[in-house]
């Protein structure tokens, strides 16, 4: 578990863990650890040394506080889908950001499985302009400062362990059926254009844990974080408040 900036934890802010997505780093967060630093007690989950998503949630939970709120974007929706499957009396409320509770389909897991050839062949820096498209709103395509930060993301990920990550990714099972056991305050957000993780993904997820709140947030990716952070940021804020 890492945090956005060196401190001991502080008495009275309550504890809240992000968990990013894929060839990510806490930058995915920026705008909302921006934002909601001064209220929660904020740490970014270490997704990056485990071979299982399961291993992944396991140190997540290893360094996180007794009790906390739980948001991830993406893969990191796996990971916090796989913590409520391991341990969901610790979980005090939960965010699932543009991801998903089923496995992979068949054209999924191939562009996988060629984007981990890129990674094992030295043509990892490639692999950014494969995904560009489908990470981000067709209006964002030409967003050169956006565009900076995913390849800011990805050096810093580098080769090992977005193969890590990708193969995790590929071995986790689906969730669709521990669901329903969800019975913390659930939010679920999606960006009404992703590609990845499209908008219906979000709505079987909000129509099956009972309570939830679905937000759709308009002119957006896979990247909802980064791509509109007020929207998303507002949306957290009144999940945290609820």
């Amino acid at each position: 578990m890492t945090t956005p900036a060196s401190h001991r934890p502080a008495p009275g802010r309550p504890p809240l863990v992000f968990v990013p997505g894929l060839n990510c780093t806490a930058d995915l967060f920026g705008p909302q650890v921006e934002a909601l630093s001064g209220r929660y007690d904020i740490a970014i989950a270490d997704h990056s040394q485990d071979e299982t998503i399961a291993a992944i949630a396991r140190r997540l939970l290893a360094a996180a506080p007794p009790r906390f709120a739980l948001a991830g974007l993406s893969m990191g929706g796996y990971v916090a889908l796989e913590v409520m499957r391991q341990a969901p009396q610790r979980v005090e409320r939960l965010a699932l950001i543009d991801t998903r509770a089923s496995a992979d389909a068949p054209e999924d897991i191939e562009l996988r499985q060629v984007a981990i050839k890129f990674a094992e062949t030295g043509r990892f820096d490639d692999i950014h302009d494969i995904l560009w498209p489908r990470l981000v709103h067709i209006r964002r395509l030409g967003d050169e400062a956006l565009a900076s930060v995913v390849r800011r993301m990805a050096d810093r990920t580098g080769p090992a362990r977005f193969i890590r990550q990708q193969k995790a990714v590929l071995a986790r099972p689906g969730y669709e059926a521990s669901l329903s056991a969800i019975r913390c305050p659930t939010l679920v957000v999606v960006g009404d254009q992703d590609a990845i993780t499209p908008r219906f993904m979000s709505e079987d997820m909000a129509d099956a844990i009972a309570g939830s709140r679905l937000v759709v947030v308009p002119d957006c990716g896979h990247l909802s974080t980064l791509e509109r952070p007020e929207t998303v940021t507002a949306a957290l804020e009144d999940w945290l408040a609820a």
